[in-house]
């Protein structure tokens, strides 16, 4: 059962762990905010990602739908409302073409009384009518 959406204010650190120019970590409002919060499309597979990480992490169930393709798009989202995202890893961005992209990555998870878990995934995006959309993953090893 879902509690809602979480709340981060613009100048915390986002989620994500997106650092800037100067090496050190983005605030929401400056990296996947701009995303969640307002009407702007993330530019890129790799942003694309990075917000839908965020948007699991604060539970936002509509933002991941409304970035899902919508020929695998699910009905809904399910959220362990106890547990805890603990990181994000990027380990590589691929332009596979001007409208394909994979991004592979790292997200770490601890559920409430068990033991934290890993979920290493190659994930496939497409950008069609001037957006990216994510796909579908394979989970790796």
């Amino acid at each position: 059962m879902s509690q809602g959406p979480l709340t981060l204010e613009g100048d915390q650190l986002c989620p994500c762990t997106r650092e800037g120019a100067n090496g050190k970590s983005l605030h929401f409002s400056a990296c996947c905010g701009q995303y969640l919060e307002g009407d702007a499309p993330a530019p890129d597979a790799h942003s694309l990602m990075r917000s839908r990480y965020s948007a699991f992490v604060l539970q936002r169930e509509a933002y991941l739908l409304g970035t899902w393709h919508a020929s695998t798009r699910p009905v809904q989202v399910g959220f362990d409302t106890r547990g805890k995202w603990l990181g994000l890893a990027l380990r590589k961005a691929l332009a596979n073409s001007p409208t394909e992209a994979e991004v592979e990555f790292v997200a770490r998870f601890k559920p409430a009384g068990a033991s934290a878990w890993r979920l290493h995934e190659r994930s496939r995006f497409v950008l069609q009518e001037g957006r990216w959309w994510y796909v579908d993953g394979v989970q790796l090893v």
